[in-house]
């Protein structure tokens, strides 16, 4: 239920679903006689837009997210198993192609093929299921070993989680397929403005992981340009990580609100 009414208010709440919905209530308020408070309800998101266009909102809010875990951590002489978080692939197009289709968060699996070429028998497990109120049989983790075993990985290292739909779920499905002791070495690898809700959730379940960031968004010093597009994919992206944080927080899928080193 959570599941569904998350989707549900992520597709109202969405900072460009929610400026086009205020921009044609306000359209439709000018086309009646209410010609003052239409004015006002098309302006406001109209000028947000523009704001977002022209400034690197999204790198802003992105920033303390991505800063909050260590760069290229210093890792261990031995690890016996890299998580890699879905969110990399996209598995109906993988499908309609029959060839494996990364997104803007592709490094989450070149970065972790790196790891498991550097560390040849630490075990990868994939996890990743259908984020989708109406499933149709495409999990992101099927895609992700395809990947993998195309880059020649041996497939007999891959474990394959492919029933969950959400963050928390990656991390309790993770936990009960390979049932970890705390003598095991994990490593994390997820996008880096990701790592604080994803880490939250696994020392929730006390599965105590390094983390390794990937797929940075933001640049050092963040410049004004007017690129609409890409400014607002960001900032729909960082405004879902922090309202996520703060409902995991209290649906108690993490301990603290923010988490950190």
């Amino acid at each position: 239920m959570f599941f569904i009414l998350g989707k549900l208010f992520w597709a109202l709440v969405a900072p460009g679903n929610l400026l086009l919905l205020l921009s044609v209530l306000g359209a439709v308020r000018l086309w009646t006689s209410r010609r003052r408070r239409g004015f006002r309800l098309a302006a406001v998101p109209l000028a947000l837009l523009l704001v977002i266009a022209l400034l690197p909102v999204g790198q802003w809010l992105v920033m303390p997210l991505e800063g909050r875990f260590p760069t290229s951590p210093s890792l261990p002489a031995r690890i016996d198993g890299i998580i890699v978080l879905g969110g990399a692939v996209e598995p109906a197009i993988s499908r309609a192609h029959g060839q494996v289709a990364l997104n803007g968060a592709a490094e989450r699996l070149t970065s972790s093929l790196l790891l498991a070429r550097s560390y040849p028998n630490a075990r990868l497990l994939l996890t990743g299921g259908e984020a989708a109120i109406l499933p149709r049989g495409e999990s992101e983790a099927d895609v992700m070993r395809a990947f993998f075993v195309e880059q020649g990985v041996d497939p007999a290292r891959l474990l394959v989680e492919d029933r969950s739909r959400d963050t928390f779920e990656n991390a309790v499905f993770s936990r009960d397929l390979v049932a970890p002791v705390p003598e095991d070495v994990w490593v994390l690898v997820t996008s880096a403005w990701h790592m604080p809700r994803a880490v939250g959730c696994f020392r929730r379940l006390r599965w105590e992981v390094i983390p390794f960031p990937v797929d940075y968004r933001a640049e050092a010093a963040p410049r004004p340009n007017f690129l609409l597009s890409e400014h607002l994919e960001l900032v729909d992206v960082a405004t879902k990580e922090w309202i996520g944080l703060v409902a995991y927080r209290l649906l108690g899928h993490t301990d603290e609100l923010f988490p950190g080193p």
